[in-house]
Order: structure tokens, then sequence, then C-alpha cells
């Protein structure tokens, strides 16, 4: 069993223990998440903690749009229980960029396809495929594209 996943266990059981409903829900749910994604496929595996980091990541995700959608529906008890779910997963993913460090990391970027050649609205492949690797988890797709856009904008 991979670090994580066995951290999220042990946290499960002190919420259980402790009475933290919410906690105890949130950390439920997101683990029938990771065991879905386990034995998802021809064969069951054990998945690595990076992978276990996608799974939370992409949790967290869904609560984030859920409140979202909550809230527009005027639903705003059920849009803070997502909001608060959201904010248990997040002790769990790895410290989000500013908008500043995202804005630096796209333009470091931009100048490095620029010096191998790629150039304007077309090289948004290229830079993507340079930036997502040092963001890895940081900072999610959509805000990463638009900084990145930004970034060609200005270049």
């Amino acid at each position: 069993m991979t670090t994580l996943k066995s951290k999220l266990q042990d946290d499960l059981t002190a919420a259980i223990k402790g009475r933290d409903e919410l906690r105890a829900a949130t950390l439920r749910m997101t683990l029938t998440a990771i065991t879905k994604e386990e034995v998802a496929g021809k064969e069951a595996r054990v998945l690595s903690d990076d992978e276990v980091l996608k799974v939370i990541t992409r949790e967290a995700k869904k609560r984030r749009e859920a409140a979202d959608a909550f809230a527009q529906g005027g639903r705003p008890e059920s849009a803070e229980r997502e909001r608060a779910e959201g904010e248990v997963l997040a002790d769990y993913l790895p410290k989000q960029l500013g908008d500043e460090e995202l804005a630096a990391l796209a333009d470091e970027a931009v100048a490095e396809a620029k010096a191998a050649g790629a150039e304007g609205p077309r090289a948004m492949g290229a830079v993507m495929k340079i930036v997502n690797p040092k963001v890895a988890g940081r900072a999610e797709g959509g805000r990463v594209a638009a900084a990145v856009k930004r970034a060609l904008g200005q270049g």
C-alpha cells in the first residue's frame, strides 16, 4: 500500500474515532474513488502515490464544480458542504501555485519554446509540454492554459 493511501486510511480512522462526520465522509468517498481506480481495467493494481494524488486532485475538482453548481442553483447549504469537503481534500494536495508564480513559469516556457523555434499561438502545444512537468499537480490545467495563452499573447 502506498504511503499516501495509508495516511488517508489512518486519518479516516482518527476522524471516525473523533466523530468528525464531514472529514470521515470525505475521506471515505476519496478512498472509494482510489479503490475504484485500482480495480478499473483488466486487472487490479496498486496505485502509486502520484496516481493517488491524481485521484485526490480529481475529487477536489469535483467538489469545487459541485459547489459552484449548487451555489448557482440556489442551494447554499449544499454548496457550503461541498466547499468544506474540498478543504479537507486540499490538506492532502501540494500547495497550489499563485498567479504570479504560474505566470513566471509560463513566461519561462514561452521563452524556451521560442528558443526551440516555436512562436505565436501555434506554439501552445510546445509550451504546454514544457510547462506541465514544472507545474505537476500544483495548478489546474485550465489555469495553466490561461497563463500560457496570456504569455503567448504578450510575446
